[in-house]
């Protein structure tokens, strides 16, 4: 399959204004990211979509490729649409620009299921290994069938049980693979749907407009910046690789 890797990156975060370029150990969390992508693909594949001005120059001194895209995408896969429109490929790989430290294999892992899953939408889980991931909003948690096909995604903790114990439970992995036409369906919504609005959790769309999504399983390396607090992690795991060195 034809395949692009797309990192969108949106300044203004409702969440985490400016989190693209917050400086994490002396490098931005965009750069850092891009660099994970470069270690599974070739930087010519590799596209940032971006809003702001600010991260196209940003982009521009690192030498990545980027793509100034409106400042009116509902989302992240919204934004991934329209670059469709100005770069054509089968796949669109898209990679969040908040997980900084992924394992590059996983990319290459959703890129060898394209040709076994053709025209399907691809996205990534790992297991959960402790309470507070479960716990946390900023963690979507993902219940599938056996076949691995997406039944819901949640920011609550599902699975769940009568004593509301933490139990077993997966989480997402923040890296996609689109197929054009799904991708342009998903964008031709002119508003979130009704339980992506509720959960603020993207993908729910897709399974809303009657797609299916597989899950692919992945590494549990990645660590999501969905707030400011989130980044403690990436900094106790960049200082503990620092230390392995």
């Amino acid at each position: 399959m034809d395949f692009i890797v797309v990192i969108p990156a949106r300044y203004q975060s409702s969440r985490f204004p400016g989190k693209p370029l917050t400086i994490i150990d002396g490098k931005s969390m965009l750069q850092r990211t891009y660099e994970q992508c470069v270690q599974a693909v070739d930087k010519s594949l590799i596209y940032v979509a971006t809003e702001d001005q600010r991260i196209v120059d940003h982009c521009r001194l690192l030498d990545i490729q980027v793509l100034l895209t409106s400042d009116h995408c509902l989302t992240g896969t919204d934004r991934i649409a329209e670059v469709a429109d100005l770069v054509k490929a089968d796949y669109y790989i898209n990679v969040q620009g908040d997980e900084p430290l992924f394992n590059p294999d996983d990319i290459k892992k959703i890129i060898s299921r394209l040709d076994t899953y053709p025209g399907e939408i691809l996205n990534g889980y790992c297991s959960i290994t402790d309470e507070r991931q479960y716990r946390s909003k900023s963690v979507p948690k993902v219940v599938f069938r056996p076949d691995g096909r997406l039944l819901y995604m949640s920011r609550s903790p599902v699975p769940g049980n009568k004593g509301l114990d933490f139990v077993k439970g997966w989480r997402q992995v923040c890296i996609y693979a689109f197929p054009f036409a799904a991708l342009k369906a998903f964008a031709s919504e002119k508003d979130k749907t009704t339980l992506e609005a509720e959960e603020d959790i993207e993908i729910l769309r897709f399974l809303e407009l009657n797609y299916e999504v597989r899950m692919v399983e992945l590494s549990s390396e990645s660590i999501a910046v969905d707030n400011p607090e989130d980044l403690t992690d990436v900094l106790a795991r960049l200082k503990e690789d620092a230390i392995k060195i």
